[in-house]
């Protein structure tokens, strides 16, 4: 007889009604759900108990969301869903460059919450292993070291810019939509496509010669980008 042990998910929120809200929903789409009321608490509790996933509030007293994912990320890949009265796209982009696996801005559906954090799990999930070495457009990308080299120069690639290498050089001539870009690097099924074009942007500026005029990395008008060999 085998049991099924039910993902487990920290809230880090200091609104006690908020997070109770967002428990209950979870709880209902079969998580088992913690608890932590400030950023230190929550920060400390992740790293003693390895949960799943982490939903973390940025606006905190103390140490805020942001000081909470960075830390985390230094220490351990747990999957984190950023929530936040922000809306701004520089906050966003901060989150997500410190690590941050999804962004959901209040006012929210719970629902929607519920939906995200699945999304992000599945992506967590392991996944088959892409070939050892990737080449195209004079980068190289070692997967087993997790580097990307071009003119015998290390880059220095966020998270979320390596993915989006990997994904382009692994479909080499494929055009994707922005959307696709969200669901298949981010494990977002809805979320704001900006993301992707800033990442695209920051991407350019490290593996073009002229990141105003790209090669490899190309755009499709009316559709997305496409890798160029």
């Amino acid at each position: 007889m085998t049991s099924r042990v039910d993902p487990r998910v920290l809230v880090v929120d200091d609104d006690p009604a908020l997070a109770e809200v967002v428990a209950r929903y979870l709880r209902r789409d079969g998580f088992d759900v913690d608890y932590a009321p400030d950023g230190a608490t929550g920060l400390e509790r992740a790293l003693a108990t390895l949960p799943d996933l982490v939903v973390l509030d940025l606006m905190m007293p103390g140490m805020d969301g942001f000081e909470v994912c960075k830390r985390l990320r230094e220490a351990t890949a747990i999957p984190v869903v950023m929530l936040t009265a922000r809306g701004e796209e520089t906050d966003r982009i901060t989150g997500l460059d410190l690590g941050a696996d999804d962004y959901v801005t209040k006012p929210f559906s719970p629902g929607e919450l519920a939906a995200r954090v699945r999304a992000v799990l599945r992506r967590a999930a392991p996944q088959a292993p892409a070939p050892a070495v990737l080449t195209g457009g004079g980068v190289a990308v070692d997967t087993v070291a997790h580097r990307a080299v071009r003119g015998g120069a290390e880059l220095d690639l966020t998270a979320k810019e390596y993915d989006l290498l990997v994904c382009f050089l692994t479909n080499p001539g494929r055009a994707f939509r922005r959307e696709e870009l969200l669901e298949t690097v981010w494990g977002w099924s809805i979320g704001d496509t900006s993301t992707v074009t800033v990442h695209v942007r920051r991407l350019r500026e490290k593996i073009e010669d002229d990141a105003s005029a790209p090669r490899h990395l190309t755009t499709v008008r009316g559709v997305g980008y496409r890798w160029e060999p």
